[in-house]
């Protein structure tokens, strides 16, 4: 359960509010103009003004401990028969933002195609941009999670059951890590992506693997598939699909998998009330790190692969794993600035990641968000 101990606000003239004791959390205003931000749009105005340098954590204060300590008290902050009303004052997504083909690829552009070398910064050697599954003796730093992150693919494969001579597709290729161990199965692999860049890098690190002749990195739409596989897996994708096509993703899933296959996903995760309340809302990650962005519920998945003829047969949460993982690759961003900008990018970039991967990892210590790998049987395979 997430601390909920006080937090200490400091002002720029040394006057402070809140408890003054040692399991304090301390903020720092160093400006306050702040305050006029968050009173215009606090969802955005809090991660604007922590990149704009007008707030920060104190000395001590670690940004994604004190992140998490207000989320905990999200409740005691925001009244939640209040929260029924949040649709009609906060800002809507932009029309631009709409996951419709075009719209689905200027999204995946924004987010992915800024550098594959800033990227290489914080990811370990796996290049893998998802929730990682640890044990108990893996070490902390990059080796430790390049372990977990291959424990992870390889219970997505497991779950869609991918062997020797298995037809896999992949929708969302990533820069190519379950593709590669896929391949190292024994299967061929069809993998799909609407980044440029991750298809690139993809293609040479399959290469690089030795399975080129049997993996196949395709710039395509989950919407434009034809055929049918053994297997389809898809991990953290449908955070990028949007409310309204979520129907349509499933229906893709289900249509390209054979009567007698599997379909594993893994999922971000929130509580479907709040997913409700805020799926037409623009926040702060919206607008500076992923546009159309949208957490799906645990309840929308089931329903919507129901709808489309697939059951959900097994399921595993990774909540506390995928925590660990935003803190070390916060860790790694900010350990290596040399290297962000080496890979043309600036200051703004290393403040705007730090604030989204601390953002993130409060959200799962905070109970707020969980991701889920599970496993979709079509119904014609188990009756």
């Amino acid at each position: 359960m997430a601390d909920r101990a006080g937090v200490r606000i400091t002002l720029p003239d040394g006057s402070g509010m809140g408890p003054d004791c040692g399991d304090a959390l301390h903020l720092l205003v160093h400006d306050e103009r702040v305050f006029d931000r968050i009173g215009i749009d606090f969802k955005i105005g809090v991660g604007e003004g922590f990149v704009a340098g007008e707030w920060g954590p104190g000395p001590g204060t670690d940004l994604a401990d004190l992140l998490t300590r207000f989320a905990a008290n999200l409740g005691d902050l925001v009244p939640p028969v209040l929260t029924r009303f949040r649709r009609l004052v906060e800002p809507r997504q932009p029309e631009r933002h709409r996951n419709d083909r075009a719209g689905a690829r200027a999204n995946i552009s924004h987010h992915y195609d800024l550098s594959n070398d800033a990227f290489a910064v914080f990811l370990d050697e796996t290049m893998t941009y998802s929730a990682a599954w640890f044990a108990p003796e893996d070490p902390a730093g990059p080796a430790g999670l390049a372990t977990a992150q291959r424990r992870k693919v390889a219970g997505i494969l497991d779950l869609a059951n991918v062997g020797a001579g298995t037809e896999l597709l992949e929708i969302g290729s990533g820069w190519g890590q379950l593709a590669i161990q896929a391949a190292e199965r024994g299967a061929l692999v069809h993998t799909i992506t609407l980044s440029h860049e991750q298809q690139s890098l993809a293609r040479e690190r399959i290469a690089a693997a030795g399975f080129a002749d049997v993996v196949d990195v395709e710039l395509r739409d989950y919407r434009d598939i034809a055929g049918r596989y053994d297997a389809v897996v898809s991990v953290e994708m449908i955070e990028a699909v949007g409310y309204e096509f979520w129907p349509r993703y499933f229906r893709s899933l289900a249509d390209a998998v054979r009567p007698d296959g599997q379909v594993a996903i893994q999922a971000i995760t929130m509580a479907h009330s709040r997913m409700l309340d805020s799926r037409h809302a623009y926040g702060w990650i919206h607008k500076h790190v992923f546009p159309g962005g949208l957490i799906p519920s645990y309840a929308v998945i089931a329903h919507h692969a129901s709808s489309a003829g697939l059951r959900v047969t097994a399921r595993r949460s990774l909540r506390d794993d995928y925590a660990r993982t935003l803190r070390e690759w916060r860790k790694a961003l900010l350990d290596n600035p040399g290297a962000v900008r080496a890979a043309g990018l600036d200051d703004r970039f290393l403040k705007v990641w730090e604030f989204y991967l601390a953002y993130s990892e409060a959200g799962f210590r905070s109970g707020h968000l969980d991701v889920l790998q599970l496993r979709l049987t079509p119904r014609t395979a188990d009756g």
